[in-house]
């Protein structure tokens, strides 16, 4: 909290100084105060004390001044492009293809945009994540993987993949990315970052548990309409097993490690019963603690994005050890 600053204009607290890693917003100047990176991270710091505190019944006057500071965060905000801003001021260029997307932390890894929680914020980050483009570095790519699964488009994941395996060229200077023929990643010259992010993007095309439930199949690929797959980990201690055909879920199966609740999200329903109901309320499980962020602040006058897609929430209740079937309609 000592490393804080009041911002003037809003009162704020904000890092100062602060940048977005390699980026900046005119040439040669990226020294600035209070990127939406930094408030993201500054927030999740925030957040995870906030909770543990909780839970654990300990430090509640630490918890509570943490609180105070927290409520003085910046908001995320959207630009004249639509776009979630990068800088604390509106100053992004919509033909800034950065190979940089820090500004998408709150997408990817952290769970402050989401589609449920902040449809306005989850569509200005698509519009942030369009403006950047495809091409880029290896690694870069690979980031760009686990955005769009995030962003729930598979499709959009899938060619990103594609990219990424394409040969890398035999220099080893520039932003071409690629492929080696020993499937090490090129930024070039070789990273691993790239194939670590593409494998962990796969993952999320797959299943997602960090937005309150444990959500299946969030971003098939028009590519994958059959296939099955197993032992994925969910947050929660839950081991989950799928298998699809013609885009559509067949079976799941998820083992407990932990028990408490699982909430399930999916595209499609599920046959209730059997220690399964329709999903109402929070999730008392504290492993699917969302974000409790604040509005986020507009140029322009919001509306609800409307290719939101629906989903259906289910609650089932599991012991630790215990392996449950789930039956779609």
């Amino acid at each position: 909290m000592d490393a804080l600053q009041e911002e003037p204009a809003h009162k704020w607290m904000v890092v100062a100084p602060s940048m977005s890693p390699e980026n900046s917003f005119r040439r040669g100047e990226g020294i600035t105060a209070g990127t939406t990176m930094d408030n993201q991270l500054v927030f999740d710091v925030f957040s995870n004390l906030i909770n543990a505190a909780a839970i654990l019944h300990t430090d509640k006057s630490l918890a509570d001044t943490v609180t105070a500071m927290r409520n003085r965060l910046p908001p995320m905000q959207i630009g004249q492009y639509g776009q979630l801003q990068e800088w604390l001021q509106d100053l992004d260029l919509p033909r800034s293809t950065h190979r940089h997307v820090s500004h998408l932390y709150g997408l990817f890894p952290s769970n402050q945009v989401s589609p449920y929680q902040s449809p306005e914020l989850f569509a200005a980050a698509r519009t942030a994540l369009l403006n950047r483009g495809d091409k880029s570095t290896g690694w870069s790519m690979g980031w760009k993987v686990n955005l769009w699964a995030r962003l729930q488009d598979g499709n959009k994941a899938y060619k990103l993949i594609a990219d990424q395996l394409n040969p890398a060229p035999k220099e080893t200077k520039g932003q071409q990315g690629g492929t080696y023929p020993n499937l090490l990643d090129a930024h070039p010259p070789f990273q691993i970052d790239g194939n670590f992010g593409c494998t962990s993007g796969i993952v999320e095309m797959l299943l997602q548990s960090h937005d309150g439930a444990v959500q299946l199949l969030p971003a098939l690929p028009d590519n994958w309409p059959a296939g099955k797959v197993k032992g994925l980990m969910a947050r929660g201690g839950y081991a989950i097993n799928m298998e699809w055909e013609n885009h559509r879920l067949v079976s799941a199966t998820i083992t407990s490690a932990l028990g408490g609740n699982c909430r399930i999200r999916s595209y499609q329903q599920l046959v209730t019963g059997n220690g399964i109901s329709v999903a109402k309320g929070g999730n008392p499980n504290p492993f699917f603690i969302t974000a409790d962020i604040k509005a986020p602040l507009s140029v322009k006058p919001l509306s609800k994005p409307e290719n939101i897609k629906k989903v259906f929430e289910y609650d089932l209740t599991t012991r630790p050890g215990q392996t449950y079937t789930l039956k779609f309609k």
